[in-house]
This record gives structure tokens, C-alpha cells and sequence, in this order.
């Protein structure tokens, strides 16, 4: 399935998703009730997404003071703001995912999920090594003094 038909459906699913749930949680509770549950949770979210950036900037600048490439700390800022929006978002279903970005264990894992599928070595693990042969790279070079 390609990137766009992926995004298209998510787009059609996931308000639908939401509608039928603010549905079924308003009638079991009520119409007023759940609009404030909606409300609480946005506040909530918002709240607590401030809180753990300030944190996560607070290690991005231990890292930078180290000497350290603060390039998790930043992954970690990106996913925080995916879990801003989601929790902004009304509905049950966006604000359970962006509360479940808020877990500090959650929110690693899904980052190195992401870099291992990306292939991007972390330094925490050993990758796999992949049996692919010597890999030949190509190219032209010249030195400045040297230069066409």
C-alpha cells in the first residue's frame, strides 16, 4: 500500500472512528459530560506535553553541553509534538494515542522502532548485520588546488 492511499484512508477512518465513539460515550454518559471529558482531556494533554518538552529540552541541552549530538532528545521533541496534536484533537481515539506518546517507555521505543526500520545505527544495539557483499560507491574527486 502506498504512502498516499495510506494517508487517505487514515484520513477518512479516523474521524469516523472518532464520531462513532463521542456517539457511544455520549449516550452511555450524556452530551454535557462528554464534552467536557473532551475538553479535560485537551487541557490535560496540553498540559503535560508542555511539562515533558521542557524536560526533553532540558536533556537536549545536557547533550549539547557534553559534547553529544542530541539527536534522540530531538526525535523525542518531534514525537511529543505528534502527541500535542493528537491530544488537541477532539475525540477519544486521538487523545488515547497521545496520551500513550506521553510514556516516557512507550515514546522510546517507538523512536528506535522507527530508526531500526530506518536502518540507522543508535549506538544502543548492534543492527543485524545484513549479508549484501561489498558495497562499491562511485564518484569523482579533486582537491581545491587541483580543481578543473
Amino acid at each position: 500500500m502506498g504512502l498516499f492511499r495510506f494517508l487517505l484512508l487514515l484520513l477518512l477512518l479516523v474521524p469516523v472512528l472518532e464520531i462513532y465513539l463521542l456517539i457511544k460515550v455520549g449516550g452511555v454518559i450524556g452530551a454535557l459530560p462528554t464534552v467536557f471529558l473532551v475538553v479535560f482531556t485537551a487541557v490535560l494533554g496540553a498540559l503535560l506535553v508542555r511539562a515533558q518538552g521542557f524536560a526533553t529540552l532540558g536533556r537536549v541541552r545536557e547533550a549539547l553541553a557534553r559534547g553529544e549530538v542530541p539527536a534522540l532528545q530531538m526525535l523525542e521533541g518531534m514525537v511529543l509534538l505528534v502527541s500535542g496534536v493528537l491530544l488537541l484533537t477532539p475525540g477519544f481515539f486521538t487523545d488515547t494515542l497521545g496520551f500513550l506518546c506521553l510514556v516516557p517507555a512507550i515514546r522510546q521505543r517507538l523512536i528506535m522502532g522507527f530508526l531500526k526500520r530506518a536502518g540507522v545505527v543508535t549506538g544502543q544495539k548492534p543492527a543485524p548485520a545484513k549479508d549484501e557483499g561489498p558495497r562499491t560507491l562511485e564518484g569523482e574527486y579533486w582537491r581545491n588546488d587541483e580543481r578543473r
